[in-house]
C-alpha cells in the first residue's frame, strides 16, 4: 500500500506539468501576427464606383488604372495644347490613395523636352486628377489603408 501511495503522489506531482498554460501578452500575439502579414498585398485594390461590378482581385485593379488613365487622357485631350515640335512620350506618375480615398500625386517624371513644350504638364495632370470620381481605398483585412502605386501615361502630340 505504501508503494501505491509514493506512485499516486509521484504521478500528481509530474502530471501537474500538463495543466500549465503558458500565458503570452496581447503584445505578443499581435507582433506574431504581423510578422504573418505580406504588407505588399491588399485584399482590394483602390477603385472607382464603376469598377464594382467586376468580380476577381486583378480585374478590379485593372478597372481601376485604366479607368484612371482615360480619364487623364481624356482630360488632357481636351486641352488646347500647342507644341513647336512633336512630342512623344511616357510621364510616370507616381499616386497614394490615403485611407479615406483621396488620391495625391506623389512623384512625376517627365522627360525634358516634354516640359520645355509643354511647361503647364504638371498642373494638368493635377487638374485631371481634381476631376476623378470618388476614389474607395483599398482593403486590408477589413480596414481601409492607404496605398502606392505607379501609372504610366502616354503622351503624343503633333
Amino acid at each position: 500500500m505504501k508503494q501505491l501511495c509514493v506512485f499516486i503522489l509521484v504521478l500528481m506531482l509530474t502530471s501537474c506539468e500538463y495543466f500549465n498554460v503558458k500565458k503570452i501578452s496581447s503584445e505578443a500575439i499581435l507582433e506574431e501576427e504581423l510578422q504573418t502579414f505580406n504588407w505588399n498585398d491588399v485584399d482590394e485594390y483602390p477603385t472607382f464606383s464603376f469598377c464594382d461590378s467586376v468580380a476577381t482581385k486583378e480585374e478590379k485593379k485593372q478597372c481601376f488604372e485604366s479607368r484612371l488613365t482615360n480619364k487623364v487622357f481624356n482630360f488632357l485631350q481636351q486641352q488646347d495644347i500647342v507644341v513647336t515640335q512633336d512630342v512623344n512620350d511616357t510621364i510616370n506618375l507616381k499616386f497614394r490613395v490615403s485611407e479615406k480615398g483621396e488620391l495625391t500625386l506623389l512623384d512625376f517624371e517627365v522627360d525634358s523636352l516634354t516640359i520645355e513644350e509643354i511647361p503647364n504638364i504638371k498642373i494638368l495632370i493635377q487638374q485631371s486628377l481634381d476631376c476623378l470620381p470618388m476614389v474607395f481605398p483599398a482593403i486590408k483585412r477589413s480596414q481601409h489603408v492607404k496605398t502606392e502605386f505607379e501609372l504610366p501615361i502616354i503622351i503624343n502630340v503633333k
